[in-house]
């Protein structure tokens, strides 16, 4: 007798400046591949990818935000009934790099204040273009400490550095969480029969 697994079914909203690499993440972990040259956003666009953990079923909605201000009136539907965020910045060395760090918390703010407190994850992007020993660590740590984040990982969408793991840290933080809830939900329905 074979039993089927459950099936999840969770929104992660991919958030940070424009040009950070948002979108380039999210395809070379859905699709594996890379676009070299540079699309930007309009608005929003979301990737459905598919994942099995165990026996289970997981459907992922990856909502990738435009980063440009011009799209922020559109942000609060956009964050609607999202489970978890990412939230990308860019260490480049140059004014990209520089800004796209000083806004992870106007960030984090818009997640906490359109989503609640979901658990939020910190990508530091295109670690390709750079010299990896030259990395402030401290600094990445201060503000996951300060704002509570998950971790932080590095990453390059170009050469797939970090990014299968940190994309599995968040699903999975999904799933332990959302599989013990099912788990007690059920728990608690067959002791009340």
């Amino acid at each position: 007798m074979s039993t089927s697994g459950a099936k999840f079914k969770f929104k992660v909203t991919v958030v940070g400046d424009g040009r950070v690499g948002k979108t380039s993440l999210i395809k070379k972990f859905t699709k594996g591949g890379f676009q070299q040259d540079y699309i930007k956003t309009i608005g929003a666009q979301f990737t459905v990818y598919h994942k099995d953990i165990k026996e289970d079923k997981i459907e992922l909605l990856f909502w990738d935000i435009a980063g440009q201000d011009e799209f922020s009136f559109l942000r609060p539907s956009f964050f609607k009934n999202s489970k978890a965020a990412i939230i990308v910045f860019s260490l480049e060395e140059n004014d990209l790099g520089n800004e796209s760090f000083k806004h992870i918390s106007n960030w984090h703010n818009d997640v906490m204040q359109f989503c609640g407190g979901i658990p939020v994850i910190l990508f530091a992007n295109k670690v390709d273009l750079i010299d990896e020993k030259d990395i402030n660590l401290s600094k990445i740590e201060n503000i996951i400490n300060n704002l509570g984040l998950l971790g932080y990982y590095v990453t390059s969408a170009k050469t797939g550095q970090g990014v299968i793991e940190a994309f599995n840290t968040i699903i999975n933080e999904l799933y332990d969480k959302y599989k013990a809830l099912s788990l007690s939900f059920n728990d608690s329905n067959s002791s009340e029969s």
